[in-house]
């Protein structure tokens, strides 16, 4: 009895220290989770602070006009002239252009790969796809100026091929890969129940697709579309190499364009003073375009969600 009770007392112990352990392996885990949360948060906000701080010191500190920075035609640093609504403008065609492009192409291709393509097929397509996720920028820019540009330049008879319908190609293209593979995870996501139903009640296959399945969709569908718009406003290698680089307003599909991205990335090495905090101010108006666009894109996510 002597023997069986000290066994009982020590795994009663052993028992006590496993639990022990488990808490403190528990709490410290907890920890290490709220350090990063705490560290992407932190860092976010200082890189925001840093930004807004530089760009609006020359509003703030040096008299500048804010209305005139937004409204001006003219970029001349060395006249002191900083006027932005040409490349805003550039931004703002481009992204719709490609969205207009992108957006069809995307959602019947990843339709196609999750509902119609043949098994066989649609496994190469799928990993074809993310390949294409993962090519660096700068090799679409190489691809827009090397095939794009110069047949643009032949078809249009320009004097030179980069211009604004080159960057539209360009990000559309580029967009594709984010829209196919977040779209299709969407659709495979839809219950076979919907499809069965729908094609009890006699509807066609396309049918099945265009009214149940894609609508039944459609939340990750505008999530795929966030995405590919946030990669569209925030290219800034690819677009570099095709745009041209003019800071003139657009007016027709040919011209050659500034947007806000490139400006930035173009200037920024050699720019100081009020010509450098300027283009901390385009970075804060490219900034709040994004997210009152995000915002705008979710609020729609969410609606389609109820």
């Amino acid at each position: 009895m002597l023997v069986k009770s000290r066994l009982v007392g020590t795994k009663h112990r052993d028992n006590n220290n496993n639990n022990k352990n488990k808490y403190v392996i528990e709490k410290l885990a907890k920890n290490i989770f709220m350090i990063s949360a705490f560290i992407s948060v932190i860092s976010l906000l200082l890189i925001i602070g840093f930004v807004f701080y530089k760009g609006l010191t020359p509003f703030v500190l040096k008299g500048y006009s804010f209305i005139d920075f937004l409204a001006g035609t003219e970029w001349v640093p060395s006249a002191d002239k900083f006027g932005i609504l040409s490349m805003i403008t550039a931004s703002i065609i481009s992204t719709l252009g490609a969205l207009i492009i992108g957006v069809p192409v995307g959602i019947l291709t990843a339709a196609f790969i999750s509902e119609i393509a043949p098994k066989q097929v649609a496994k190469i397509m799928s990993p074809a796809v993310e390949l294409l996720a993962g090519i660096p920028s700068v090799l679409y820019g190489v691809f827009g100026l090397s095939f794009l540009v110069p047949n643009i330049q032949k078809i249009f008879n320009l004097p030179k091929g980069q211009s604004l319908i080159t960057i539209i190609i360009v990000l559309a293209i580029m967009m594709l890969p984010t829209i196919i593979s977040v779209a299709e995870t969407a659709i495979r996501a839809v219950p076979n129940a919907y499809k069965e139903g729908s094609l009890a009640l006699g509807a066609s296959k396309i049918e099945t697709i265009f009214k149940v399945v894609l609508p039944s969709a459609k939340s990750g569908i505008l999530a795929a579309v966030i995405l590919g718009v946030g990669r569209a406003l925030g290219e800034t290698m690819a677009v570099i190499l095709v745009a041209g680089n003019s800071p003139i307003m657009p007016t027709s599909l040919t011209d050659s364009v500034r947007p806000l991205t490139t400006n930035i990335a173009i200037e920024m090495g050699y720019a100081f003073g009020t010509h450098q905090e300027m283009l901390f101010t385009t970075g804060v108006v490219l900034f709040t375009f994004i997210l009152i666009l995000n915002l705008v894109l979710n609020k729609l996510s969410s609606k389609a969600v109820d």
